[in-house]
């Protein structure tokens, strides 16, 4: 259901309560306005997150307090309403905020672990690759690397069923790196070389940039 179906619904909930005396109709009017608010949170949080990246990449990334604001209202909202597919979404971009932008592992872990069991309890695939991705990094940051091989190998395969080739892409570059550090040149430069096909086949011009920045890293 879109926004604008929900609130189309909200309107009519509100005309049945005025015109037509009916006051349950107020609660179920507000469930309609909560499910857009809850949307709206989520989208404006993954906004803010987009412009800390890309201000990243130029050096001047700052926390936007806002971010973090917008997603647990997103989750408080989704957990209010039952919709526990949504709620798991949420717990994911806080672990992300608190793992990319705030750099605490710590914080982020308890939220990502949380997101895992939601996506898995609801077969969200897409939001469980992203859960899988981030642990893997979690991983690889504390030199566990088979652990973060396993954890991104199994979020591409993920991408790979949904036809997601940007976000394949993007797990190459992970695993290109994990590679690596395990000694293994010649499968980092395979990950990375079907990470360029992959990212040029989806315009992921981003993502481009990540394997060139790897390519010079990795030297090779």
């Amino acid at each position: 259901m879109t926004e604008r179906d929900r609130l189309e619904l909200a309107n009519g909930w509100y005309e049945a309560a005025v015109f037509g005396g009916d006051d349950a109709a107020l609660p179920a009017a507000e469930r309609e306005l909560d499910a857009v608010e809850a949307d709206l949170a989520l989208a404006r949080g993954r906004i803010t997150h987009a412009r800390f990246l890309a201000a990243r990449e130029h050096g001047e990334g700052r926390d936007d307090p806002g971010e973090a604001a917008s997603f647990e209202r997103a989750a408080e909202l989704y957990r209010q309403l039952g919709d526990v597919r949504g709620e798991g979404e949420a717990a994911f971009w806080l672990g992300a905020y608190h793992q990319v932008v705030r750099d605490d592992g710590d914080a982020a872990l308890p939220y990502l672990e949380r997101a895992r069991t939601l996506a898995t309890e609801t077969g969200d695939r897409l939001t469980l690759s992203y859960v899988l991705r981030h642990l893997g990094f979690a991983e690889h940051t504390a030199g566990r690397l088979d652990a973060a091989r396993e954890l991104l190998t199994e979020s591409t395969r993920l991408r790979r069923e949904l036809g997601f080739l940007p976000g394949v892409a993007a797990n190459l570059v992970g695993l290109a790196y994990v590679s690596a550090a395990q000694g293994r040149p010649d499968e980092a430069v395979a990950y990375l070389d079907e990470g360029v096909r992959l990212a040029e086949a989806s315009d992921a011009r981003g993502i481009l940039r990540q394997l060139d920045e790897a390519r010079t890293d990795l030297d090779t």
